[in-house]
């Protein structure tokens, strides 16, 4: 298709970026973009001392260049596409952000969020803009990502990691939209962004450091591309369907080429999974009947003769249950991985980022218990569902099956009372923004419709 017809999905995408106006949107997708940016802004406080964070806040700010817009918590202005980056990093360290579109039902891995949030307030704040416009350009940005997302699908086992490749779709929208491109410019922001499309699942199978890069990558590229198709550049027509799009080159095709334009302007897709755990979406039906054999039967660790977790085919042939070892990352070994997160769960009766420092994943009492715990099949089941068997040394079995883990969008989600109080702890283990500060901010964002610059958030979150 020629990115000169006005018909295409491209064209179509990115008028509907730009031409989005906040009375677009209902009452519930208003407040679905309040707590994702509630949400995402709490796990970036959380996330700001994570492992390597201070190395790269360092590096960034050893770079320099143009004070244009604030690294979160730690302070101090960079070029925004750098900053943007850095807020992205530290909101994914924990892997605790909203996540998860729903299309037709289905949910589709993803996390979005984290990248098209922190796009949103790091360009906000360096254009001033206010809380409505905040909103309009993260659902903008959101909705064009997820549709490109849907006409496709995507699965862990294709060996690409949709953070670096969806997400940047996503934050070229929003960075288009605040830059004030025009049509031209913005498909030529597409186009560009074509070009930076990355990101491997193997970050997440080693355990590495880098699982959190792609996110933030993808944030910084998309802004990038922006400013380029602003001062004249130019990128494929068509970064979709044509011959070498993003179809043709990252998931062998488009087979539901309708849902990128099905109403557009009039439905605006986003997530709205929020998290109870700090760890890979997979590990929280386990966690979650680990924790209620934990609670309700107070067992004991050195009590427990043999524990079998069982999952479906699909989940036991990905990355969450290799076997457990501790590499150079810890952290990335525990939070992705099934036999941590439920020993986790029966030993401290929840799963918490503070179980996820390095003394807390070498604790002795902790692997033994993981050396107990095998996984078996459970035949028929969907994704998201998880028996866990307890045997005691005393012959007592506690078990526990859940198909509809918490923050299950409609049938176990999180309210918007936990959610902020995830909010609120994460604040509080951070040690880093006041509790006072914090709070302010979160009475600022309670009524976002109404808030004349983004700017008195961001101030708040500053240290």
């Amino acid at each position: 298709m020629s990115g000169n017809d006005e018909n295409t999905a491209i064209e179509a995408l990115s008028a509907n970026v730009l031409e989005t106006r906040f009375e677009n949107f209902d009452q519930a997708t208003i407040e679905n973009a309040r707590y994702r940016i509630i949400d995402v802004l709490g796990c970036g406080i959380g996330g700001a001392n994570a492992a390597g964070n201070a190395a790269l806040v360092k590096l960034v700010k050893d770079w320099g260049g143009k004070q244009e817009a604030p690294i979160l918590v730690h302070g101090g202005k960079v070029p925004a596409h750098n900053a943007a980056m850095v807020n992205s990093i530290m909101a994914r360290s924990f892997d605790f952000e909203a996540l998860v579109p729903q299309i037709d039902g289905a949910d589709i891995p993803a996390h979005i969020s984290g990248t098209t949030v922190m796009t949103a307030i790091t360009l906000g704040e360096m254009m001033d803009i206010n809380g409505k416009e905040l909103i309009t350009a993260l659902l903008a940005g959101d909705d064009a990502a997820i549709r490109v997302l849907a006409a496709a699908g995507f699965w862990l086992d294709e060996g690409w990691d949709d953070t670096g490749t969806i997400n940047a779709i996503g934050a070229t929208a929003i960075a288009g939209r605040l830059l004030g491109l025009n049509k031209r410019q913005m498909r030529h922001a597409f186009g560009i962004t074509l070009n930076q499309l990355a990101a491997t699942v193997q970050n997440i199978w080693d355990g590495s450091t880098a699982f959190k890069l792609p996110q933030g990558l993808s944030a910084r590229n998309g802004i990038f591309s922006a400013q380029l198709a602003k001062a004249g550049w130019t990128g494929p027509e068509d970064m979709l369907l044509s011959k070498y799009g993003y179809y043709s080159l990252y998931t062998g095709g488009c087979n539901n080429p309708e849902i990128l334009t099905k109403d557009l302007g009039k439905k605006y897709y986003t997530e709205s999974l929020f998290k109870p755990y700090p760890s890979c979406r997979g590990t929280h039906p386990p966690i979650d009947c680990a924790v209620a054999i934990a609670r309700q039967h107070n067992i004991k660790a050195d009590d427990i003769e043999e524990v079998t977790l069982y999952l479906c085919q699909k989940g036991l042939d990905i990355f969450m249950s290799q076997p457990f070892r501790i590499g150079e990352f810890p952290h990335g070994n525990a939070a992705f991985n099934c036999q941590y997160t439920v020993a986790c769960g029966l030993l401290r009766g929840d799963v918490k980022p503070e179980h996820f420092s390095e003394a807390a994943i070498r604790d002795p009492q902790l692997n033994d218990l993981i050396t107990k715990i095998r996984l078996a099949e459970l035949p028929g089941a969907p994704f998201l569902s998880a028996k866990l068997e307890v045997r005691m040394k005393d012959g007592q079995i506690f078990s526990e099956f859940t198909d509809t883990p918490k923050g299950d969008q409609q049938n176990n989600p999180l309210s918007t009372d936990e959610i902020k109080d995830k909010y609120r702890a994460n604040v509080d283990f951070s040690q880093t923004v006041s509790r006072d500060n914090a709070e302010k901010a979160l009475e600022l964002l309670a009524n976002l419709e109404t808030l004349d610059s983004v700017n008195k958030i961001v101030k708040l979150l500053v240290i």
